[in-house]
């Protein structure tokens, strides 16, 4: 039996489709490449925008309009109480967070947008975790998830991670995780 692509797999998708672009993709293009109507379409560019990534509409269609980044996913490993470390230490070395994403063995890959760019969504993402609304994705998995990493260039990428090493959030992939 497939799985069905959920919502957010889909804008996921969208979202790399548009970071790859070298102009405007069209919603009936978008629509073709994700297995949807073009109103689909348009109602994820609605959702997307509403979760503050700055996509842009045109004649000849949608742009994402945010500076060309080098992305990398990285595995990591820590408590509840480090999130927030974790976090200020990808932002303050000039990366933006974009997801969290976690690698059940029976729900399979689930991911949730983040967008964390500065402190003050710092702030905020951690006022909704101790506000009790809900816990981080990471106790899903006994502290164990990845993160796609946004940075001006590989070299603030790789100072990023040795950073995250040093505190010993960095852990080792596992054969099966190399799909990710």
């Amino acid at each position: 039996m497939v799985k069905e692509q959920t919502g957010a797999d889909r804008r996921k998708q969208i979202l790399g489709l548009m970071r790859e672009a070298r102009h405007p993709l069209s919603g009936a293009m978008l629509g073709k490449e994700t297995g949807v109507s073009r109103q689909v379409v348009v109602q994820d560019i609605a959702l997307l925008r509403t979760e503050g990534y700055p996509i842009i509409s045109t004649s000849k269609g949608y742009y994402l309009d945010e500076p060309r980044q080098a992305v990398r996913l990285v595995k990591v490993y820590h408590t509840n109480e480090q999130v927030q470390d974790e976090l200020t230490t990808i932002v303050n070395m000039g990366g933006i967070i974009q997801d969290v994403l976690i690698n059940h063995r029976t729900y399979g890959k689930l991911s949730a947008p983040m967008n964390i760019k500065n402190q003050r969504d710092i702030r905020m993402f951690m006022e909704d975790l101790q506000s009790g609304k809900s816990y981080p994705l990471l106790n899903v998995t006994s502290g164990y998830h990845f993160h796609h990493i946004a940075a001006e260039s590989e070299e603030i990428l790789d100072e990023i991670a040795d950073e995250l090493e040093r505190k010993g959030y960095i852990v080792e992939w596992l054969p099966y995780e190399k799909g990710l």
